[in-house]
């Protein structure tokens, strides 16, 4: 087992944290909307449709962001639901189906009805002494569940069935925190409650680092991998996740130049 200094990991942040390496993050698609109100739905949409082959995530997002045209919000405030249907009808990502994309977009549509933005939802049951995010996560998944009518999802991870609920942590990351790779936008919810989007790579990293000594990929792991982040970055303990995770997800990165950085 290794250890990693903060040195360290601020030398990769200040040398990888950089927007000519995103691609191909489906964060990129965030880029083009400054509309904070826009922002917060593509991203949901674009964090939750991050599962599979990196090429077919791209294209299914960029599918549905076609559909909706300049301006996602405005799309959703003028379309209703049965046209919605019709405009997604034969998208398929996977395990997710038309129904399953068309009920995602509906429960948007109502939270935005019911709460004026998908920030205000989640801020709803945030409260400052919560040590985390997961009360305002689950709450945020199980009213826009609630409000499309939405069963089963393989959209929507609920993080009290012990789920790491990567895709909306990574989601979050992108709202909340500010820098030169995550556009922000939710002001309210500060970085230091933010939990690591634990995906394959953070978890090789976590177990190799020590943070982790734990054999699966849950929530509890997520949670302690964000512990020992914590302690090198109290306020900020996503800040590396970005930099780290490119060893890894990009094809000219591997593991080897993590080790090898001074």
């Amino acid at each position: 087992m290794q250890h990693i200094s903060k040195k360290k990991l601020e030398t990769v942040y200040y040398k990888y944290n950089k927007r000519e390496l995103v691609d191909p993050d489906p964060l990129v698609f965030l880029y083009n909307y400054p509309n904070v109100r826009d922002r917060e739905i593509v991203g949901l949409i674009a964090a939750t449709l991050a599962y599979g082959r990196v090429a077919q995530i791209l294209k299914s997002i960029t599918k549905i962001l076609n559909i909706m045209g300049k301006s996602p919000s405005t799309y959703i405030d003028n379309t209703d639901e049965n046209k919605i249907k019709k405009d997604v009808k034969g998208f398929k990502h996977r395990f997710t189906t038309d129904v399953e994309i068309a009920a995602m977009i509906i429960s948007i549509k109502k939270a935005l009805n019911k709460y004026g933005s998908l920030e205000k939802l989640f801020l709803h049951s945030y409260k400052k002494e919560h040590e985390n995010i997961i009360p305002a996560l689950s709450y945020f998944v199980t009213e826009l569940k609630k409000l499309g009518g939405i069963k089963k999802s393989s959209l929507l991870s609920d993080p009290t069935m012990e789920s790491a609920c990567k895709r909306l942590n990574l989601y979050l990351r992108w709202m909340i925190r500010a820098d030169i790779v995550d556009p922000g936008g939710w002001g309210k919810v500060p970085a230091s409650k933010l939990i690591i989007p634990l995906d394959t790579h953070m978890f090789n990293f976590g177990k190799c680092y020590g943070f982790t000594e734990r054999k699966n990929a849950g929530l509890k792991t997520a949670l302690e991998i964000t512990a020992g982040f914590k302690k090198l970055a109290p306020e900020d303990p996503t800040k590396y996740d970005f930099a780290i995770t490119r060893f890894g997800i990009r094809n000219d990165m591997c593991w080897q130049d993590l080790e090898n950085i001074k």
